[in-house]
C-alpha cells in the first residue's frame, strides 16, 4: 500500500484539528528528553498530532523490562531507544523532521542541544535526571516552554494525575507524591495518563491555550 501524501495527512489533521491549530502544531519544534514510558509514548502522540519538528534525546537500548509501558517492540530489543523510536514515528508520521541523539544530557550539553526547539519534555525515569534538567532549562533556558513529570507509579486511581502551571512557562504532570520506591512498580495504565497529560499539555501550549 501507498504512503499517503504530506498533502495528503496533512488535510486529514485538519479534518480533526482546524487550519489554525494544524498550521501551529506543523510549525512547531518540540524536544522530547527521555524515551521511555513517559517519553516514547509522549513523542507517538505528538507525531499523531501532526507536531511539524520532534528532537528526541536518549542514551539507553531497548531492554525487555520496557516493553510493558514503553513505544517499543520485541524485534527492537537491544537497539538504542532514538534509533527504534525513530522507526516507529516515521511509520506514524513521514513527513515528521525527526532529529535524533543518542547523547546522555548534562548540566554542559542541555543548552547546547535544545537551543532549537520550541518546548522542552522532561521525561526522565530518575529524580535525579529530572531536577538536573528542570533546573537548567529555568535557569539558563527561561524563554523555553517546559512540560514535566512526576509521580505516575502504583495503581492508585487515574484521576490523581493532574496538570498544573507552576509558572508562566512551566508545567508539572502527575500525581506528585508516587514513587517506584513505594511498592507497586511502574504500570503501563497509569504511565500512559501521565504521558497524554504531558502530551496534551504541549498541544495546549502550541495552541496557545494556558492553564490559569
Amino acid at each position: 500500500m501507498d504512503i499517503p501524501s504530506k498533502d495528503e495527512i496533512y488535510s486529514a489533521l485538519v479534518e480533526r484539528h482546524g487550519t489554525e491549530l494544524q498550521d501551529r502544531l506543523s510549525k512547531a519544534s518540540v524536544a522530547v528528553c527521555g524515551l521511555g514510558g513517559l517519553g516514547s509514548n509522549i513523542a507517538a502522540a505528538l507525531a499523531r498530532a501532526g507536531v511539524g519538528r520532534l528532537h528526541i534525546i536518549d542514551f539507553d537500548t531497548v531492554d525487555i523490562s520496557n516493553l510493558n509501558r514503553q513505544m517499543y517492540f520485541t524485534d527492537q530489543l537491544g537497539i538504542s531507544k532514538t534509533e527504534a523510536l525513530y522507526d516507529t514515528l516515521m511509520r506514524i508520521a513521514p513527513y515528521c523532521d525527526i532529529r535524533k541523539d543518542c547523547i546522555r544530557l548534562t548540566e554542559d550539553n542541555i543548552s547546547d542541544l535544545l537551543a532549537d526547539e520550541d518546548i522542552i519534555v522532561e521525561a526522565f525515569d530518575k529524580a535525579d535526571q529530572k531536577a538536573m534538567l528542570v533546573n537548567c532549562v529555568l535557569e539558563k533556558m527561561p524563554d523555553k516552554y517546559l512540560v514535566s513529570g512526576s509521580g505516575m507509579a502504583g495503581l492508585a486511581p487515574s484521576n490523581m494525575i493532574r496538570t498544573k502551571r507552576m509558572t508562566d512557562r512551566f508545567y508539572l504532570c502527575g500525581d506528585g507524591v508516587s514513587d517506584i520506591a513505594d511498592g507497586m512498580g511502574l504500570v503501563s495504565s497509569r504511565v500512559l495518563v501521565c504521558a497524554a497529560h504531558q502530551a496534551h499539555a504541549v498541544i495546549r501550549i502550541i495552541a496557545e491555550e494556558f492553564d490559569i
